[in-house]
């Protein structure tokens, strides 16, 4: 049965009133809240759009399709990475037929989201930018990274939107009241106690991205609850663990008593629960990794994008010591990347040896040479993805680590 339920300006809309592109794009989100058995539409305040990454010619023929009908975006909607670095684009290999093909469709399918009124933002990490949203705000966000972090540390509500779902909303300014949308879909369903970890692991970076993965394992797209996190704990630290549960598992909310905004305060006795410790962590930095130990060809880190605070953090520890003996990779936003030349840090980075790419990301788009086998990553994520996306082996280390590696020309990692 039907229980969906339109507004008088939504029944205005599906009947194209404001144009047959607003038509289309509500026609896929009415069809969407019909299937998830959704009562009504909900407005949303802003959207973050993957679909501007370059799939196959559907990615296409869907913008233009979008462009061709007149359609525009209603609300603020943010830009996730393309498939190509926009300011940098000699670092994009165009050696093969279908690298070429990448290059030249992604290029005009981001310049397509652009036309719809989308903001060249290019960056999986929307929440690093001004005027994000706050707590109970709804919002259609999609890239998983971003969706796990605006739920569980912003406290906003937005729910999982894949491509050409989350421009839609976009454009209509509309989701369907459903999933993490909803009160009831938010609370928690199984708690991690992290409390034997120790002080001294949980304030180092490499502790989330494993910690993440471990979790992501685990629970699919349960909702975890984390016990035992300090509570002075950053939002980069909360970036990595989310974004490495959902790549494992499909994360998207999580909840660490006494940081985040709707973590529960009261037992927690009622729910399954999972003691982690250090040989977890250890069996889980080994899971993760494909090789433990040799020659590297190369280090790739900001995954996702990297913050202003890592970026100066990584000039810190490059700052003194010997050269880098292998290229060095930083991924980041436009955004970051203005503020680290403003600041000298990107100077920095660069006069060390650091390739900093913006628009796009090192596992998704064809920037490090096929001849690389050997590659080591700080991010959870690209140690998931990059093994099937590029064909290397990675390990993964801390930043420290990383930048020790790269001196010595082979994997050095630190024992705990």
């Amino acid at each position: 049965m039907d229980n969906l339920r339109l507004t008088a300006e939504e029944e205005r809309m599906l009947g194209g009133q404001d144009g047959d592109g607003v038509a289309l794009a509500l026609r896929v989100i009415v069809s969407l809240a019909r299937i998830e058995g959704a009562p009504r539409l909900v407005e949303i305040t802003s959207a973050h759009v993957d679909s501007c990454l370059y799939h196959g010619q559907v990615s296409l023929d869907f913008a233009h399709k979008l462009v061709e009908l007149g359609a525009k975006v209603r609300v603020p909607t943010t830009l996730n990475v393309g498939s190509m670095d926009l300011l940098h684009p000699g670092l994009i290999r165009t050696g093969t037929d279908a690298e070429r093909e990448i290059a030249l469709r992604g290029r005009e399918l981001m310049s397509a989201y652009v036309d719809l009124g989308c903001t060249p933002t290019w960056t999986c990490a929307p929440y690093q930018l001004p005027n994000r949203p706050g707590l109970g705000e709804h919002v259609a966000w999609a890239e998983s990274n971003a969706i796990v972090f605006a739920n569980s540390v912003l406290g906003a509500r937005t729910d999982r939107y894949g491509d050409f779902l989350d421009i839609c909303a976009a454009i209509t300014g509309r989701a369907p009241y459903s999933g993490l949308q909803t009160t009831e879909a938010r609370r928690g369903t199984v708690v991690f106690d992290c409390r034997s970890l120790g002080d001294r692991f949980l304030r180092s970076d490499l502790a989330y991205p494993l910690l993440g993965h471990h979790v992501g394992s685990l629970v699919g797209s349960e909702i975890p609850v984390l016990v035992g996190i300090p509570e002075d704990v950053s939002e980069d630290r909360l970036k990595a663990f989310g974004a490495a549960a959902a790549s494992a598992g499909g994360v998207a909310l999580f909840h660490v008593v006494g940081v985040t905004p709707e973590a529960p305060t009261g037992s927690l006795d009622h729910l399954p629960r999972y003691d982690v410790d250090l040989e977890t962590m250890r069996a889980t930095r080994r899971r993760l990794s494909t090789i433990a130990s040799g020659a590297l060809d190369a280090v790739s880190v900001g995954t996702p994008h990297a913050s202003y605070a890592e970026c100066l953090q990584l000039a810190d520890l490059l700052r003194d010591g010997p050269p880098l003996q292998v290229p060095f990779y930083l991924s980041t936003g436009r955004a970051t990347r203005a503020r680290a030349e403003d600041t000298g840090v990107l100077e920095t980075l660069e006069s060390a040896g650091v390739t900093v790419v913006v628009d796009t990301c090192t596992y998704v788009t064809s920037i490090l040479s096929p001849a690389w086998k050997n590659v080591m990553t700080n991010s959870g994520k690209w140690a998931h993805y990059a093994p099937g996306n590029i064909g290397v082996d990675v390990v993964i280390g801390s930043l420290a680590e990383c930048v020790a590696s790269a001196r010595a020309g082979k994997v050095v990692l630190d024992a705990w």
